[in-house]
C-alpha cells in the first residue's frame, strides 16, 4: 500500500517533467528551422540603356530572378537586400522590384554609388544576405549585361550573360 502511494505522489512530477522534455525538444527543433545555416552575401550587377523606371525595374526584376534560380532561394531565406544605382540613375528605387516580385517582409534598402570617373555607367548592383548551410564557395553571382566586365572571374559561374 506505501508503495502505490509513493507513486500517486511522483505522477504529477513525472508528467510536469515529460511535459518540459517534450516542450524543450518541440523548442530546439523550432529553434534549428529559424537558425538553418548561416548568412551568405551574393553579388550580382546590370545595366540599363536608359533612366526611366521601366528600365530599371524591369533590369533589377531579371537580375534578382537570375540570382534566386541560380542559387535555389526562397524569399524566406532572404535576410536582407541591398540595392546600389550609378549616380547617373534617379527615377526610380531598384528594391521596388524586389518589392513587385512579392517580398514584402524582406528588408530592403537603396543607395547611390561613388561616381568615380570613367567607371561603368547605369549600372544596378545588389547584395543579398540569405540564409544558408551551403559555403562561401557555392554562391552564385550574377553579372548581365555590360556589368558582366566588374567580376568577369565571376561570370563563368554564373548563368550565361544577357
Amino acid at each position: 500500500m506505501m508503495g502505490i502511494s509513493i507513486i500517486v505522489q511522483l505522477v504529477p512530477f513525472l508528467l510536469i517533467s515529460l511535459l518540459l522534455l517534450f516542450i524543450l525538444r518541440q523548442a530546439q527543433k523550432g529553434t534549428a528551422v529559424r537558425r538553418s545555416g548561416i548568412v551568405r552575401g551574393i553579388r550580382g550587377a546590370t545595366t540599363v540603356g536608359e533612366d526611366t523606371p521601366e528600365a530599371i525595374l524591369d533590369a533589377t526584376e531579371e537580375l534578382v530572378k537570375e540570382i534566386v534560380a541560380a542559387n535555389g532561394i526562397r524569399s524566406e531565406d532572404v535576410a536582407s537586400a541591398l540595392f546600389t544605382v550609378t549616380p547617373d540613375l534617379r527615377a526610380e528605387f531598384p528594391a521596388a522590384a524586389a518589392r513587385r516580385m512579392g517580398w514584402t517582409m524582406v528588408p530592403l534598402l537603396n543607395f547611390t554609388e561613388i561616381g568615380v570617373p570613367g567607371r561603368l555607367e547605369r549600372c544596378i548592383r545588389v547584395l543579398l544576405h540569405v540564409n544558408t548551410d551551403r559555403a562561401q564557395n557555392e554562391m552564385i553571382h550574377v553579372y548581365l549585361r555590360d556589368a558582366v566586365s566588374l567580376r568577369p572571374d565571376l561570370v563563368s559561374r554564373s548563368t550565361t550573360p544577357q
